[in-house]
């Protein structure tokens, strides 16, 4: 594997990891969530836990991968082999679910760049609204051609392989996705009672605080992340043998939660200005902001940029879920990428295009009395990706102790601390997890 792909740079990395970390869900998720769960309290906890555990798995994910020098299917069949490439093939498994229903979402950011261009989504009235986003996701044709159309612009960055794909536009879209964020935030804080949505924000209502919260403040902060696939073992993997892995890690958890933390301060001023509910929930994105951007002088310009700006998350999440999917081919048979990833991302294609007609003509198709998206964003999310990082722990602390302690070379301190993490902490919190979300 002398011959394997790397990074260019340390920061190409970092960018590459902490793009696949943000994602939509720090976006439109990490607010509503923040504002049903009592503000500030629930922002410190999911700080603490990301500067914590979040970090500790994130950086043995990175140590796993570049001692293997594959992907994760290919890293414990060499590093353990057993059953253990069972491990990583579950994991990638479960990165394939995710991206085919996460490729309709991110379709979905680009018909509503579509909308926000022609100005079809700015209203006054978030019932129109309402009944917009369900038209569009309920029709027949618009969320499968643009699910296929955000899988081909991901397919356009992977081809292009570790160094001039995924790193080019990662050094691109990274920086474009911050100066996005701070001119809406610029925007926003202007915004007539808009300190009192910062106040929202920001202040702890320790009255919510509980057994729950602290749970989901964990679940965010881990799987905000981009742990439980293996995508980041797979990043981990190019990365050349003299960079600092813990080092670059932090970064990655500061970048991510600093996107969460930037994305609160878009949020809240804005629909507290104009008396929206900060907690409605995934709606909040595509059925409630296009209200703010009717209210403001040059609307439509920022809805372009908001709706982009979501775009640009999505795709920086899809780039690792397709790259990491693609290096279980790549280093079992050895094929040319170009072939693999057009393979993979039309297979992505037509497995997506259940969950983009599960809102409209398949949604009376049902599992366990859920539609297909439904299905498989609770069997990923509460179910696949928890096992997968209990067993990720697991194999680090239990199985290949050494060879973490060479890549990560930590003090004594952290000596301790990072393997009482994978031994013990982290499987048993992310048990947790998981039996809660069961």
């Amino acid at each position: 594997m002398s011959n394997r792909s790397t990074w260019g740079s340390r920061l190409g990395f970092i960018l590459a990891a902490a793009g696949s970390a943000v994602g939509l869900g720090a976006i439109w998720k990490f607010p509503y969530v923040t504002a049903m769960n009592g503000g500030g309290v629930f922002l410190l906890l999911f700080l603490a836990f990301s500067f914590t555990l979040g970090l500790a798995q994130l950086s043995v994910e990175f140590a796993i991968g570049r001692a293997g020098r594959r992907g994760p299917v290919g890293t414990f069949k060499v590093l353990a082999g057993g059953a253990w490439p069972l491990l990583g093939l579950f994991g990638v498994l479960a990165a394939f679910v995710l991206y085919c229903f996460y490729s309709v979402v991110g379709g979905w950011t680009i018909g509503y760049i579509v909308k926000a261009l022609d100005g079809s989504v700015l209203s006054a009235d978030p019932a129109v609204l309402k009944t917009g986003f369900e038209s569009y996701v309920s029709d027949p044709l618009w969320p499968v051609l643009t699910h296929g159309a955000f899988a081909l612009a991901t397919l356009a960055v992977v081809i292009g392989g570790v160094e001039k794909g995924i790193e080019r536009a990662s050094k691109l879209l990274m920086p474009a996705l911050f100066v996005l964020m701070l001119i809406l935030i610029g925007r926003a804080l202007t915004l007539p009672g808009a300190l009192a949505g910062v106040a929202t924000f920001l202040t702890p209502d320790w009255s919510k605080l509980s057994a729950a919260m602290v749970v989901d403040a964990l679940g965010l902060a881990f799987f905000s992340l981009s742990l439980g696939t293996g995508g980041m073992l797979a990043y981990g993997s190019y990365v050349k043998q003299e960079a600092a892995l813990g080092r670059s890690a932090l970064w990655v958890v500061a970048l991510s939660s600093s996107v969460a933390i930037l994305a609160g301060f878009m949020i809240f001023p804005a629909v507290a200005a104009f008396g929206l509910n900060p907690a409605a929930g995934p709606g909040l994105t595509f059925m409630t902001m296009p209200v703010v951007f009717d209210h403001l002088p040059f609307g439509q310009g920022f809805a372009v940029a908001f709706f982009f700006l979501l775009f640009v998350a999505a795709l920086t999440s899809a780039m690792n879920m397709l790259e990491l999917i693609v290096t279980v081919f790549l280093d079992a048979f050895h094929w040319p990428r170009r072939p693999v990833v057009i393979a993979v991302s039309l297979a992505v294609f037509v497995c997506g295009i259940p969950a983009a007609l599960s809102f409209g003509s398949w949604s009376d198709v049902t599992a366990f009395g859920k539609t297909v998206f439904d299905a498989m964003d609770y069997s990923v999310s509460n179910v696949m990706m928890p096992l997968s990082g209990i067993g990720v722990a697991l194999f680090a602390g239990w199985r290949v102790w050494p060879v973490i302690e060479r890549e990560l070379a930590p003090g004594p301190l952290l000596r301790v601390a990072l393997l009482a993490s994978c031994r013990f902490i982290s499987p048993l919190m992310v048990a947790v997890i998981l039996i809660k979300n069961l």
